[in-house]
Formats: structure tokens, sequence, C-alpha cells
């Protein structure tokens, strides 16, 4: 099977149990957004390509610099946003029909999915997200409930940034490959090691007809493993060149890690949710401030908007919501869904979670039966 040849089919939000009453705007919000639907192939290319290229050249820079210098460290910060730009096309390829812009998903895989040990086809539990039979509950690989559990759980979910590439490395170059000949720890790592998921409950086994895509893209990521190994081996690459790498690795993958905080206000309690209710769960973040820009890119910004009309292409995301809050009634519940920015969604999430008593702790509908005492 070629790689990024298998394509993703999304569920249709239409299909949601959400009834007329508490949803009847979505109707008129539909015939306002209706003409922008169809992705520009020519802006995504020019997008990615960009923040691709000028991103592996700022890498270049990065390890080429004086360390600690004032150059390295803005190499490093441009190589980072630029790489977290560039990965967030990962969320538009999973929504993409089955055979639109085949080549682009080839080319994401190839420039970035791999040399990141991130293929895109790990994502495609991202689907389940939008299901209103899953999004909210435990078997929902993007949500916990941490605004409606201590704060430690958020301490938790943080904590585990930094350890991303390590998880990665172990995966692709050791668990992987090995499973290809052990039927047990096959299972284990479709089960457990196989969907990129915020949740580290989720259990649920990668799709049977996806595998050999799967197989495909992790042989390349294991021969780039190995290819990296052989010129540590030789000196070419030093250790100190190794943790640089790890480093910025890390502080890429934590970027959409932390902005995933303000994806959702992460309140429900593990019930599943109708389309309207997951709106009303999503956040909007709408200052334009240069963070905004920089740590929301590819349409992130809007995951209201996103989860009202998940195939709505990035680039045209601000003409949707424009054209939504000028025309909607004003009591549709679209608009409780904007907030002004990053800091104040992560503050109503930490007051939230502040406020949550050990005993009312809705985690412990995620927790294995045996933890949930």
């Amino acid at each position: 099977m070629s790689i990024l040849s298998t394509p993703i089919v999304g569920t249709d939000p239409a299909a949601s149990p959400a009834g007329p009453r508490d949803f009847a705007w979505r109707s008129q919000a539909r015939t306002l957004i209706d003409d922008l639907l169809v992705r520009s192939p020519a802006i995504y290319w020019t997008d990615f390509l960009l923040s691709t290229g000028i991103g592996w050249a700022a890498t270049a820079v990065y390890f080429l610099a004086r360390p600690w210098s004032l150059l390295q460290i803005v190499a490093f910060l441009v190589a980072s946003f630029l790489f977290y730009r560039a990965g967030t096309f990962i969320h538009e390829i999973i929504h993409m029909p089955v055979r639109q812009m085949v080549w682009f998903k080839r080319a994401w895989n190839l420039l970035l999915g791999v040399p990141f040990l991130m293929p895109w086809i790990m994502y495609s539990n991202h689907i389940e997200h939008h299901n209103h039979r899953r999004f909210g509950t435990p078997s929902d690989g993007e949500y916990l409930p941490l605004g409606s559990s201590p704060l430690k759980e958020t301490f938790k979910y943080l904590v585990q940034a930094p350890l991303l590439p390590l998880f990665m490395l172990l995966r692709f170059g050791i668990a992987g490959p090995v499973s290809w000949f052990v039927p047990k720890l096959r299972h284990l790592v479709l089960t457990r090691a196989s969907a990129a998921v915020s949740n580290p409950y989720y259990n649920e086994r990668f799709p049977k007809r996806f595998e050999n895509h799967l197989k495909v893209v992790e042989a390349l990521c294991l021969a780039y493993i190995v290819a990296l190994a052989l010129l540590v081996w030789n000196d070419v690459i030093s250790l100190t060149q190794v943790a640089m790498g790890y480093l910025l690795l890390a502080f890429t993958l934590g970027l959409n890690w932390v902005r995933n905080l303000a994806a959702h206000r992460y309140v429900n309690d593990g019930t599943p949710m109708t389309l309207a209710a997951q709106v009303e769960e999503s956040i909007n973040i709408t200052g334009q401030t240069w963070l905004t820009v920089a740590f929301f890119p590819v349409g992130l910004r809007y995951h209201a908007l996103h989860h009202l009309f998940p195939a709505l292409p990035y680039h045209n995301m601000d003409a949707a919501h424009r054209r939504l809050m000028e025309h909607l009634p004003a009591d549709a519940s679209y608009r409780d869904s904007n907030r002004d920015s990053f800091f104040a969604a992560v503050a109503e999430l930490w007051q939230a979670a502040r406020r949550t008593p050990h005993e009312s702790s809705a985690m412990r509908a995620w927790l294995p039966r045996s933890d949930k005492s």
C-alpha cells in the first residue's frame, strides 16, 4: 500500500441527536457558511511548504549557532513554532475526503511526519472525537475532564509533555518493530500505542483496515531512527546534538499539548453529549493578538466552529466566524463559546478544577476499574 494513500472518512455532525429546540440555529449557520466549505490546495501547499522549509532552515541555524547565543535561541523558537504550525496540518488531513490532496498527505509524512515520528495515520482516532457517542466520554482519546476534576489531574496532564519524544522513540524504534514478530505484543501496541491521544486511559484497537498503512510508516520511522543511530555511532552526530534535537521536538509537541487546554471546557462527567452540547463545550479564542496567531495556527483558534462544521477548511474559518457572529440570533449558544484569550480559557479551567473536591472528581469514570477507589 502506498504511504498516505488511505483516506480517513469523517462522521457527519448532522447525525448527532441534537434536537431542534436546543440547536435550531444550526441550519441557519450552515446556510451562512455553505460556500466556504471548499478547500484551496494552493493555500495548503504554500502554507505547509513555507512553514516546513523555513522551519528546517531555522533548525540548521539552531544546530550551527554558538551555544546559548541570541541567534540560537531565536532559531530554536522560530523552528519550533513553524514546525508546530506545519504539524497541525495533520488535523486538516484527517478531515479530508477520501481521495482529496493525496500528494499533500504524502508530502506531510515525508517532510514532517516521519522525521518527527508522528505519521498522520496515528491520528485516525481523531474522527471519534467528533462522534456524539464518544465525545467527552472515556472512549474519546482527546478528552479528559480536567475542569471537573481536582487540579492534580491538570498537573499530571502537563508533566507528560516532556516525555512525548521518548515515548515515540520507544514506540517506533523498539515496540513497533518487535511487535511485527510477537502477536501478543502487536495487540498491545495496536491497542495502547497506536493513537495520538491526550487521554492516557484510551485503549481502542487501531482500525484493521489501516494496518498495512501503519506498517509502511512504521518501517519508514524505523529506518529513520536506525540512520540517526548510525550517525551517532560514527560520531557524525554528537550526543549534545541529540539532546538539542530532543529539546526541539519536546518543545514543539509541548506547544500543542499546552494549547489543548483551551480547546474545551473539559467539564463533562463522561456521559454522551449531543452535537449542540459539544459545541457549547468547545472554545473559540477570538482575541487578535500575536500570541493567538502563533499559538493557534491553522484554524485551531476556532475549535467550537470546527466541532460545528468539521469539514470547514482552516483558511475560511475567519470568514465563517465573522458571518456567524454577524447573523446568528443573539441567543445562539455559539456565541457563548468565545473567549478573549488562551489565558481566559485556562483561568476558567483552573478555577473549575479548584472548586472540584476529590470525592466529586469526574476522572473516576476514566480510570481502570481497579483504580476507582
